[in-house]
This record gives C-alpha cells, structure tokens and sequence, in this order.
C-alpha cells in the first residue's frame, strides 16, 4: 500500500463519514444510554458548573476526520465497494484494531474506577463508528 491511493479516495465522502463517526459519538455518550456508566467508570462524577470547553468537541472530530481518512485508504486498498464489504471492513477495523486497544488499555489502567466498563463502552463506540465510516466509504464510491 503506498500513498498513491490518496487520490483514489473520494474526498466527498470522508468529512460525511467522519461527522456521521462524531455525531454518534455525541449521542453515544448523552445521559442516555451511556454516559452514567462512562462517567461511573472514570471515577468521575461531572458538577452542575462543568461546562466543556471547546476542545472537547474539536479533538474528537479531528480524530474522526483522521480515522476515516485511514478507513477510506483501506477501502481504495482493499476494493470495498459494497455495503456488505463496508460492514465486513469496519468490523475488522473497529474489532480487530480499536476494541482489542481499548480493552488492553481498560484492562492495564488501575487510575479508572472501572476501567473495563470504561473499555467496553468506549470500544463498542469505536466499533459501531468504524462501522458507519466503512458502510458510507463503501457505498460511496
């Protein structure tokens, strides 16, 4: 794999993936249906006067414009071009990379109050997130 397939990508279907990837995110880690049990996990529990500061929003969407530019390079690689294919990638994508990470770092990080709860809701986001980029880069081509 070189480069090269940069320019096979299509450039109008990553930014759609990667705000597809961030607002499942937004509404992944909402009151409901996560972010108590997230939140539970970190030992952290947010006051009334939190109130997130702007980076909390861009960080997040840099690294899923990052991730689905990758994504979107395995798709030119790999010739995915089905919604079925597109399934297929972002479960080896999001399982076989992201959830297997995340659990190894849930499973080393005594900081977190329950850090293999921590692990599995942030995997299980990462993983349906990939799958989504996949299933748009896929069919989109």
């Amino acid at each position: 794999m070189t480069l090269s397939l940069l320019s096979d990508v299509n450039w109008l279907a990553v930014p759609v993936a990667a705000v597809a990837y961030f607002v499942l995110g937004a509404a992944w880690y909402m009151p409901k249906p996560m972010a108590s049990a997230w939140t539970k996990s970190l030992g952290w529990e947010p006051g009334e006067d939190d109130t997130p500061s702007v980076s909390v929003y861009i960080a997040p969407l840099v690294t899923c414009l990052i991730s689905s530019v990758a994504v979107a390079m395995l798709v030119v690689a790999t010739g995915t071009d089905t919604a079925g294919e597109g399934l297929t990638l972002g479960l080896v994508v999001g399982v076989g990379i992201a959830a297997a990470i995340l659990m190894v770092t849930g499973w080393f990080d005594p900081k977190k109050a329950q850090p293999l709860v921590w692990a599995a809701i942030t995997a299980g986001y990462h993983t349906v997130g990939l799958v989504v980029v996949a299933l748009v880069l896929a069919v989109w081509r």
